[in-house]
C-alpha cells in the first residue's frame, strides 16, 4: 500500500506540474477556449528562433539586422522549449483583423561590415525565419512537382538566397526582405468573431525604391504598390546584401475565410507523412512478433512440457545422473553473477525509463502533448523522468537484495548517479559547445542550475524511497538452491559463443522499430513535426514483446547448452539493438543529412551517444526482466531432491 501510494501520489504530481507550466493556450481543455478576433482586432506576429538543418545550431531572430519594435518582450516559456532553444519574441508585425494591407513598410536599415557578413552566413547555411501567430507556425506552401493539386509546407522562410550562376568568390547574395502573409481564419456564423485556422507567407526579395527623402511613417514606394488588391512589385532586381546599403523592409497581409475549424487547423501542419509507410511499419514489426511468438510457443508448449515431465518422472539415482539440458545447471542458474551491483544500478534505471515512456506516451496518445504544445513533449519526459527515480531504486535495492546485498545506500547511490551523471556530463560537454558557437540552443546557466536542482532535490530523494522501501521487503527466494561450488561449463558451440547470440538477439528488436526510427531522426534533425503517437505507442508495445521473446529463446537455448551465466547475457541481448540504432544514426547522417560544420557533427554523433545509451538501458532490463520471470517459471515447475 504504502509503494502505490507513494507511486499514486508522484504521478498526480508530475501531471500537476506538467499542466502548470506550459503556456496558456497549449491545451484544449475545458476550460481553455481558442481565440476569438473581432473586426479591427489587433494581430501580433511573434518570431521564434532561426534553424538550418545543415548546421543544426539555431540563432535569436534577432541576431540578424532585422526590423525591431520599440521593447523587445521575451515570451514566458517553459522546460522544454528552453532545451530546444527557442526563443520566442515580439515583432513590429502587428496588423488588425480582416484587415488586408499592401506594400506596408516596416522600416529601413543600413548595413555594416558585420551585418553583411553574418547575413552571407546565414543565407550560405540555408537558415529559415520561424514566426507564430496565435500558437500557429508561419509556413510556406510549396507545389509538388510531380502531384499538380497536392501542396506540402516547409516550415519558415528562408533568410535569402544565393546567386548560383556567379563564381563563388564573387557570389551574390540576396535577402527576403518583403512578405506576403496569408492569414486564414474560420467566421463565426452566429457572431461577427473568427479564428485563426492557417498563417502562411510567400517571402520575396525586392529592390525597393522610393520619392523624394525618406520619411518614418510617410514614404511612399516606388517598387510596390499599396493601393493594389494583390500584390504588386514592379522592382527588377532583388535585393543585394551589401555593406552601407539600405534595405527597406515591408509586408503585405491578406485575409482568407477558411472552411477548416479552429479544432482541425493543426491538420494541415501534420498531415505531411504517409500513412501507409507506418502501417507498413506496423505490419513489419508484427510478423516479427508472430514469428518470435510461435518460437516462444513452441518452446514453452512443447519442448519445455516434454523436459518438465520427463524430468518428473525421473525415479532413480542412476536416472537422475544422465539428466542433461537446462535441468542440469539448476544447482547454478541463480548464482549472483559477476558485478552484480552494476547490474542492479542498470535494471534499476531502465524501470526508470520504462516508467517514463510508459506514462509520456499515454499523455501523447490522449493529446496532452500535441505539437501544439511547445516544449511540453520534452518538459514531461524530464519531470517524469526525476518522479520515476522512486521506481529506479524500488526496483534496483529488490535485485540488490536477492543477491544477498546488505549495503543498499551505496547501491542507491549509484543508482541515483550513474546514468544521469554521464549524460549530464555529455550534454554539459555539447552545451559548451553551442554556447562557445553563440548559438541560443545553448541553455542558459539558470536553466542548467534548474536541471540540477530537479535531479539532487527531487529525484535523487524519491531514489532513496523507493530503495529503503524496496529494501524493507523480504528478498526474493530462489525457486532452488545454490551449490557452493560453481558448476564447470563446457565447451560451447560457435554459434553459442557470447558475443555472437548478443549481436544476433539485437537485430529483431531494432528491425521492429527502425521504420519508426526513420520519421522520429527526421522530426528531431529536419525539423518537422512529429505526431503520429498512435503509431509509436503501438511499436513501443510490439519493442517490448520483441524485446522479451528474443530474450526468452536465446536464454532457453543457453542454459539447454548448460551455460548458466545469463545475467548478464539477458541484459546485453536485447541491450544490443542500442549498438544497431547507433549504426543507423550514423548512416542517416551519411545519406539524409548535408551536415558540414564540425562542431554540428559532433552535436549530432554526441545526442545520438545519448539517445543510443538510453535505449540500451530500457531494452536491456526489459529483456532482463523477461528471461528473469522465464528461469524462475521453469525451475519452479519440476522437482528437484
Amino acid at each position: 500500500m504504502e509503494i502505490s501510494r507513494s507511486l499514486a501520489i508522484s504521478s498526480w504530481i508530475a501531471m500537476a506540474i506538467v499542466l502548470s507550466i506550459a503556456p496558456a493556450g497549449c491545451f484544449y481543455l475545458p476550460g481553455v477556449a481558442p481565440a476569438d478576433f473581432q473586426k479591427k482586432d489587433p494581430l501580433m506576429v511573434k518570431v521564434n528562433k532561426l534553424t538550418s538543418i545543415k548546421t543544426q545550431l539555431p540563432y535569436s531572430y534577432y541576431s540578424l539586422p532585422y526590423c525591431k519594435p520599440t521593447t523587445i518582450i521575451d515570451s514566458a516559456e517553459n522546460l522544454g522549449e528552453v532545451l530546444r532553444g527557442d526563443r520566442i519574441e515580439n515583432s513590429p508585425y502587428v496588423f488588425e483583423m480582416r484587415e488586408p494591407e499592401m506594400c506596408h513598410i516596416v522600416c529601413k536599415i543600413t548595413l555594416n561590415e558585420k551585418e553583411v557578413k553574418d547575413l552571407k552566413e546565414k543565407i550560405e547555411d540555408e537558415y529559415r525565419v520561424n514566426m507564430i501567430l496565435d500558437n500557429l507556425p508561419l509556413v510556406v506552401p510549396i507545389k509538388r512537382l510531380d502531384q499538380e493539386s497536392s501542396t506540402f509546407y516547409q516550415h519558415g522562410f528562408y533568410v535569402g538566397a544565393k546567386d548560383q550562376y556567379s563564381e563563388s568568390k564573387d557570389a551574390k547574395y540576396f535577402i527576403n526582405n518583403h512578405l506576403s502573409f496569408l492569414v486564414k481564419y474560420h467566421k463565426d456564423v452566429e457572431m461577427d468573431l473568427a479564428r485563426i485556422v492557417g498563417f502562411e507567407v510567400k517571402p520575396f526579395s525586392v529592390k525597393h525604391d522610393y520619392e523624394g527623402e525618406w520619411m518614418e511613417g510617410r514614404t511612399r514606394l516606388t517598387t510596390c504598390d499599396p493601393h493594389a488588391k494583390q500584390t504588386v512589385l514592379s522592382s527588377d532586381s532583388p535585393q543585394e546584401v551589401e555593406d552601407k546599403k539600405d534595405i527597406i523592409f515591408t509586408y503585405d497581409i491578406e485575409f482568407q475565410e477558411s472552411d477548416v475549424k479552429w479544432a482541425s487547423r493543426w491538420d494541415t501542419y501534420l498531415l505531411m507523412n504517409d500513412d501507409q509507410i507506418h502501417w507498413f511499419s506496423i505490419v513489419n514489426s508484427v510478423m516479427i512478433v508472430l514469428f518470435l511468438s510461435g518460437m516462444v510457443a513452441m518452446i514453452m508448449l512443447r519442448t519445455l512440457y516434454r523436459d518438465i515431465s520427463k524430468y518428473n518422472q525421473l525415479e532413480t539415482q542412476e536416472e537422475a545422473q544422465e539428466e542433461t539440458g537446462w535441468k542440469l545447471v539448476h544447482g547454478d542458474v541463480f548464482r549472483p553473477p559477476a558485478n552484480s551491483d552494476l547490474l542492479c544500478v542498470y535494471v534499476g534505471t531502465g524501470v526508470q525509463f520504462f516508467g517514463m515512456l510508459l506514462v509520456t506516451m499515454v499523455f501523447a496518445v490522449l493529446g496532452f502533448l500535441s505539437p501544439s504544445n511547445r516544449g511540453g513533449l520534452m518538459t514531461a519526459m524530464l519531470l517524469l523522468w526525476v518522479f520515476m527515480g522512486i521506481f529506479a531504486g524500488y526496483s534496483s535495492s529488490r535485485l540488490y537484495k536477492m543477491f544477498k546485498g546488505s549495503e543498499w545506500k551505496k547501491i542507491t547511490l549509484r543508482t541515483a548517479f550513474v546514468f544521469p551523471a554521464t549524460v549530464f556530463v555529455i550534454f554539459f560537454v555539447l552545451n559548451a559547445l553551442i554556447w562557445r558557437q553563440k548559438s541560443s540552443g545553448a541553455v542558459p546557466f539558470t536553466t542548467m542550475f534548474a536541471l540540477v536542482l530537479l535531479w539532487f532535490c527531487i529525484s535523487v530523494p524519491l531514489v532513496f524511497v523507493g530503495s529503503y522501501i524496496g529494501f524493507k521487503k523480504p528478498a526474493l527466494e530462489d525457486p532452488v538452491k545454490t551449490n557452493k561450488i560453481p558448476r564447470q561449463i563446457p565447451e560451447q558451440a560457435w554459434y553459442m559463443n557470447p558475443i555472437f547470440s548478443i549481436l544476433i538477439g539485437g537485430i529483431l528488436p531494432f528491425g521492429a522499430v527502425f521504420i519508426e526510427l526513420f520519421f522520429i531522426l527526421t522530426s528531431i534533425w529536419l525539423n518537422q513535426f512529429y505526431y503520429i503517437f498512435g503509431f509509436l505507442f503501438l511499436v513501443f508495445i510490439i519493442l517490448i514483446v520483441t524485446c522479451a521473446e528474443i530474450t526468452i529463446v536465446l536464454c532457453y537455448f543457453q542454459l539447454c547448452s548448460e551455460d548458466y551465466l545469463w545475467w548478464w547475457r539477458s541484459y546485453m541481448t536485447s541491450g544490443s539493438s542500442a549498438l544497431y540504432l547507433f549504426l543507423y544514426a550514423t548512416f542517416y547522417f551519411f545519406t539524409k543529412l548535408e551536415i558540414t560544420k564540425p562542431v554540428s557533427g559532433i552535436l549530432y554523433f554526441g545526442y545520438m551517444f545519448i539517445a543510443s545509451y538510453a535505449f540500451f538501458v530500457l531494452t536491456g532490463t526489459i529483456g532482463f526482466y523477461a528471461c528473469f520471470w522465464f528461469t524462475r517459471l521453469i525451475y519452479s515447475s519440476v522437482k528437484i531432491d
